[in-house]
């Protein structure tokens, strides 16, 4: 992709983010190469074009885009130098940022879970827009070998290989979140799947969909 698709992609799936956490939280980005396109801060998600939107370098300088990019820059870039994905999705959405407050990670109650890894551990809490933040992220996800992190007292990130299957991790962790929740809500213990079952899933996954041939 180039920075012109970059951005076009931030404004196209930015009505998604608006869908996943409330107001103006929240945030993603898509990388191309040295440099990333981001939801500018502060502004309604169908409030800016592709010329709005912030288009920021690994180092953190703002390159392009007439809006100020958002004040997690920090996390999105360390993310990117680091673990390198093609795209972050940053949420405040209401199941996932629950086990949030309860500094709670999200087992394998459900195979699905295996889209980002067997399980989404908890990162330390940090104040938002610092590279302290940015660093427990990552740290939380490289320990726990998964591609989501749950923030305490904060929310959720999810990365991915591209901007719309980070978006669809992104729902499939808030969905198993609110599974897990309702089952605990009943006051029972959700069942885990083990190591070996999810390795099961994961082969399985290796072969899903359609064939190219």
């Amino acid at each position: 992709m180039t920075h012109d698709a970059i951005r076009d992609a931030v404004v196209e799936h930015a009505p998604e983010l608006a869908a996943l956490t409330p107001g103006r939280t929240g945030n993603l980005s898509v990388r191309d190469g040295d440099a990333f396109a981001i939801t500018p801060t502060g502004v309604p998600y169908d409030s800016f074009d592709t010329a709005d939107v912030p288009l920021v370098s690994l180092d953190g300088e703002h390159l392009d885009g007439a809006m100020d990019p958002s004040s997690e820059v920090p996390m999105h870039r360390h993310i990117y130098r680091f673990d390198e994905p093609g795209a972050i999705v940053h949420t405040h959405s209401p199941y996932a940022t629950t086990l949030a407050t309860l500094h709670e990670e999200l087992p394998p109650i459900h195979y699905m879970i295996v889209a980002v890894g067997k399980r989404v551990p908890v990162a330390e809490y940090a104040p938002y827009g610092t590279e302290a933040l940015a660093k427990n992220a990552v740290d939380a996800m490289r320990e726990a070998q998964s591609t989501a992190t749950i923030i305490e007292n904060h929310g959720l990130v999810v990365t991915g290989p591209d901007l719309p299957t980070a978006i669809e991790n992104t729902v499939h962790v808030e969905s198993l979140c609110e599974l897990y929740l309702r089952a605990k809500a009943i006051g029972s213990t959700p069942h885990e799947l083990t190591d070996d079952q999810l390795d099961v899933v994961l082969e399985k996954f290796e072969s899903y969909g359609q064939s190219d041939d």
